[in-house]
């Protein structure tokens, strides 16, 4: 095996590092696979993370609760990479061997194969420094919680996680890229994301006499249908503000105008400017909306995450590693997504950049995410270490552009 250098190229290293320590990765993979845990209840997650960087002589830090920090490499710090690891209240239909064993609660997004990744970069990245010093150091952050609302990076950082962080890079699966291609994009790629309550209450009645009474259940109608639209009309269309609705209860009977009902949902929006502009309007035109009907409103809008917004040259410096690891046609530009991801409170302060792992099999069966369904191709989880691996080698030696 070659000496590391610092003036070698991330291709000619990162394979046959990995090479002797991938079969152990993914069996770690497989592990979390059957033991996922919900957000800030990832105790014995934390527990197998912490024991085997200290196996690999490593110093990490148990965050408070969950999660787990560690520095590899002597020195400043070049860059942070991040890895979640909670899992999603979803019952898992896989039939995979190694299949969830907490019933009602799965890895349907991929979040094992992020924290597999990002400890087999950490072994890696501890194997050159014991042969020869990496001159700088590398922060690994395994975060906890992405999937609640604000998200545990919060928590993460007022733990002190960017410290002396200049820049901080991530993956996330996606199952409409193909295995060894990642996907990339400058500026936003995913959108800001809120949660969404109006509960209504009102006198209840006879359906035979609605004027005697408040109609409840026609007011949420209109609010489920007008709010969405004067928000598309308020607010820059460019912006993409999405309100959908996921929930909405009332009533008991058919002849009965309830007394109570309640509506929850998402606002999705993929302009941080727009993001606060909707969500300064959105009281006025839930309170506008319901007026005519009487009703008491009471609404709960949630803050979740802005977008992530992708610097260029740290986008760049993820591209220039595909290149060179997996090869010239192995990136692709990512579409921005509706979805939200709490990676966005990392890079209020520093640049960063999140790319997407490629894990479709080339015609094979078509997955989403957030499903009890959603197969991994395991294949996936090398691609990932050797681009994010020679990604932050290449920061050791690339200044942060201002």
């Amino acid at each position: 095996m070659r000496n590391y250098s610092l003036e070698t190229e991330p291709t000619e290293l990162v394979g046959p590092w990995l090479e002797p320590l991938i079969d152990e990765v993914i069996e770690f993979r497989r592990d979390l696979h059957a033991h996922p845990e919900l957000s800030f209840q990832e105790f014995r997650t934390s527990g197998k993370i912490y024991d085997r960087l200290l196996a690999a002589g490593l110093s990490p830090r148990r965050l408070d609760g969950t999660g787990v920090i560690v520095d590899v490499g002597e020195g400043p710090i070049a860059t942070a990479l991040r890895g979640d690891i909670d899992a999603l209240p979803i019952v898992e239909v896989t039939g995979l061997p190694f299949a969830s064993r907490n019933h009602g609660v799965t890895h349907g997004c991929g979040h094992d194969f992020h924290t597999a990744t990002m400890l087999g970069i950490a072994l890696v990245l501890a194997k050159m420094h014991e042969q020869m010093p990496l001159g700088g150091s590398i922060r690994i952050i395994f975060q906890p919680a992405e999937e609640t609302l604000p998200g545990g990076a919060l928590a993460c950082i007022d733990q002190g996680a960017l410290d002396g962080v200049p820049r901080i890079m991530a993956l996330h699966c996606d199952p409409r890229i193909e295995v060894g291609k990642i996907g990339t994009r400058i500026g936003p790629i995913t959108s800001a994301s809120d949660t969404i309550k109006i509960e209504l209450t009102g006198r209840g009645g006879h359906s035979s006499r609605p004027h005697l009474t408040e109609d409840l259940v026609f007011a949420l109608a209109q609010i489920a249908i007008s709010v969405p639209a004067v928000l598309s009309r308020r607010v820059d269309v460019r912006s993409g503000v999405s309100v959908v609705w996921g929930q909405i209860n009332a009533g008991s009977a058919p002849n009965a105008i309830p007394g109570h009902g309640v509506m929850s949902g998402t606002m999705r929006c993929l302009d941080r400017e727009a993001w606060h502009a909707a969500g300064e309007l959105l009281d006025d035109v839930v309170q506008q909306v319901a007026a005519p009907f009487g009703v008491d409103v009471h609404l709960e809008h949630t803050r979740g995450v802005p977008p992530v917004v992708n610097s260029e040259h740290e986008t760049a410096l993820i591209e220039a590693s595909a290149r060179a690891e997996l090869g010239e046609d192995s990136v692709v530009l990512a579409p921005q997504s509706m979805g939200g991801e709490d990676f966005a409170w990392f890079l209020q302060g520093i640049p960063g950049s999140l790319m997407r792992l490629g894990t479709h099999v080339p015609g094979g069966e078509e997955y989403d995410l957030h499903r009890g369904d959603y197969i991994v191709d395991e294949r996936a989880l090398a691609v990932g270490i050797k681009v994010l691996c020679a990604a932050a080698l290449r920061t050791l030696r690339a200044p942060v552009e201002p």
